[in-house]
């Protein structure tokens, strides 16, 4: 499958100052730009950051990043998903996760979130694929926000509305070991039937054990 990746970008003014929000942006870009040191959610700040200079290199790796001058204080990647995880069973070239979505606490709270994935979605290339994100509680900082999990489940929900995914069913174990953990996906516009129904039997891969 042929990845094109458009280019598109846009400025957020917010209380801190202007942020550029920009991307899909090439590994060699990445590399040139600062990381900040407050974006630890899944990794120390310099493994991160060499992390998504390695997604943005591979042939369906986007990153799209809020940039304060020189520094990213924000990021969304999307890449096929780990092949550990039962949405890369299907084997579906057209079927990419949002796998990670990172603001440092300076400016959460100023639309950063919503504004990565409005960029994101404005490429058309995402119309010929199935694009998907599971929420995990743990993943999320309940302790630096102070929000409970239901709350916070709500912000990121509405931010993934933004982008214009949804909320999907499934029994995945682990999403479903947890009332607040979902499914969240964007189904293009081009997508075929085929693909459609084979989402949907990896979505519910336990039904026929009962």
């Amino acid at each position: 499958m042929e990845h094109k990746k458009t280019y598109n970008s846009t400025e957020l003014e917010t209380k801190h100052g202007l942020l550029t929000i920009e991307g899909p942006l090439p590994g060699k870009e990445l590399n040139e730009l600062e990381f900040h040191e407050d974006l630890v959610a899944f990794r120390p700040p310099a493994q991160q950051h060499k992390a998504i200079v390695e997604i943005a290199d591979l042939p369906e790796g986007r990153i799209l990043i809020a940039r304060e001058n020189n520094t990213i204080v924000g990021y969304v990647t999307f890449l096929y998903p780990d092949p550990l995880e039962r949405w890369s069973e299907g084997k579906m070239d057209n079927l990419i996760e949002l796998g990670a979505i990172e603001v440092i606490p300076k400016y959460r709270g100023s639309g950063v979130g919503k504004s990565l994935l409005k960029i994101s979605m404005m490429d058309d290339a995402f119309e010929d694929f199935i694009v998907i994100t599971t929420e995990y509680y743990w993943h999320w900082d309940l302790k630096g926000t102070g929000l409970n999990v239901w709350e916070y489940r709500k912000i990121m929900e509405k931010m993934m509305q933004a982008g214009g995914l949804e909320y999907y069913a499934t029994d995945d174990p682990e999403i479903s070991s947890h009332p607040a953990n979902c499914l969240m996906a964007k189904i293009g516009s081009r997508v075929d039937n085929e693909s459609i129904q084979k989402f949907d039997q990896l979505r519910f891969m336990n039904r026929y054990m009962y």
